[in-house]
């Protein structure tokens, strides 16, 4: 047994009483006011029992946070900064990383576990990574991220989708990658914009969910598409998905068509996405906000990802979970504490509900006992000095200590036994 005694349990009051935590083969087995309370009166006979005793001296204890939309082969984080060379269309954003992405100063799966320590020391314990497959990299890229995953696999909960960035009907040969990778081991299989970027939604989508079927495997399609074009596009992805009988088994990034179409509109396609059983996750784009009260009055899983990280389609991004925490509560211009307590929970219980499948079942994250704060959910979480929830996301204290299944794993930015991060 652990017991980590004198925290402040979020999403709680600022002046709610302090309690101690008792955590059991990696999961909560208790939660009681401190200083009296059966697990105070563990902590006092702990020295006897041979429990660990963790000192939260007031913190503030965070559900474990989740990268469920990260590149982690195309960052450079650590690496030298370069110039931001792409010409600003979809197609030459990609060109201008399959032109560079060799000249990194790190393997791939180096390069990938700089970020993977980089996104645990923020407070993460999940993390969903695409990996390109595409006639250009062939599965060099698939590769080396899962190696990286693999050799973090006792600290994190993770998955690999292998996504066709450069499409998938227009290059020739990308089919049968994507169904190399999945027999390898990919957890999902990607899209991109099946009708403006493929131009043949149908085969693209077909191909898509067909390469599922064949192996058991989920489903995770970037949609850039906006307008009535998404909106067409989330139409099919929905029938598709109702069809095969993947509820819980297929999510959509970007969904960039829920912030550019009428609410009428946007709140029937929800509708349509909620009964198949379609998750969304968010990047927290300056352009592109969804939107999380019509998502959450529906219990769809929403999960917040980083996306590519100083990388050949951007200068931004650091792989601090809680800053970009406080970027999706920004974009959406969120004042209000509750508001933004909500990215929080986004960022944390939303994205454990993606990677599972599973859909929110109404409860509170502190009685949550499956992806919360609850007795029975994974101990995963982190501890930092902050007066509030809000304030933490304000301040973002580098100073976290990082909890696994119970167990120490990151301490003041830094992964313990990972790659020096500073």
């Amino acid at each position: 047994m652990t017991i980590v005694k004198n925290v402040r349990l979020f999403p709680r009051a600022p002046d709610a009483p302090a309690v101690d935590v008792e955590i059991t083969k990696g999961r909560f087995s208790g939660f009681s006011p401190a200083h009296d309370s059966p697990a105070a009166a563990s902590v006092r006979g702990a020295a006897g029992s041979g429990a660990e005793v963790i000192d939260g001296a007031g913190r503030i204890l965070l559900p474990g946070l989740g990268d469920v939309h990260a590149h982690l082969d195309s960052n450079r984080m650590g690496q030298t900064f370069r110039p931001h060379t792409a010409d600003g269309t979809l197609h030459g954003y990609i060109i201008n990383d399959r032109r560079n992405w060799r000249q990194g100063e790190r393997s791939i799966a180096d390069q990938a576990a700089y970020a993977i320590a980089r996104i645990i020391a923020s407070g993460g314990t999940r993390i969903r990574s695409h990996a390109q497959v595409d006639a250009d990299c062939g599965l060099e890229r698939f590769h080396g991220v899962k190696v990286a995953l693999e050799a973090h696999a006792d600290v994190l909960d993770v998955q690999i989708v292998a996504f066709p960035q450069a499409g998938i009907v227009r290059e020739k040969g990308v089919r049968d990658l994507l169904d190399a990778a999945l027999s390898e081991g990919a957890d999902l299989v990607g899209g991109l914009d099946p009708l403006l970027y493929d131009r043949d939604p149908v085969s693209h989508l077909d191909t898509v969910f067909a390469l599922a079927d064949k192996h058991g495997k989920g489903i995770d399609v970037h949609l850039h598409e906006a307008g009535t074009a998404g909106l067409f596009s989330l139409e099919e992805i929905a029938s598709r998905t109702r069809t095969a009988g993947m509820a819980g088994q297929v999510t959509v990034s970007h969904a960039f068509a829920l912030d550019t179409n009428p609410e009428p509109e946007v709140a029937r396609i929800l509708d349509v996405l909620a009964e198949a059983g379609v998750s969304l996750t968010t990047v927290a784009p300056a352009k592109g906000a969804l939107p999380q009260g019509l998502i959450r009055e529906r219990r769809m899983a929403l999960g917040l990802g980083e996306d590519g990280q100083r990388d050949y389609w951007s200068p931004y991004g650091d792989g601090d979970l809680l800053r970009r925490t406080w970027q999706l509560a920004f974009t959406n211009g969120f004042r209000l504490d509750a508001d933004i307590e909500g990215c929080l929970d986004i960022a944390s219980r939303g994205g454990a509900q993606v990677m599972a499948g599973a859909r929110p079942d109404g409860s509170a994250l502190a009685d949550d006992a499956r992806f919360g704060l609850g007795v029975g959910a994974p101990a995963d979480f982190v501890l930092i000095d902050a007066d509030t929830v809000t304030s933490a996301i304000m301040d973002c204290p580098r100073d976290r200590e990082v909890f696994k299944a119970g167990r120490l794993i990151a301490s003041g930015g830094e992964l313990i036994g990972g790659p020096r991060l500073s």
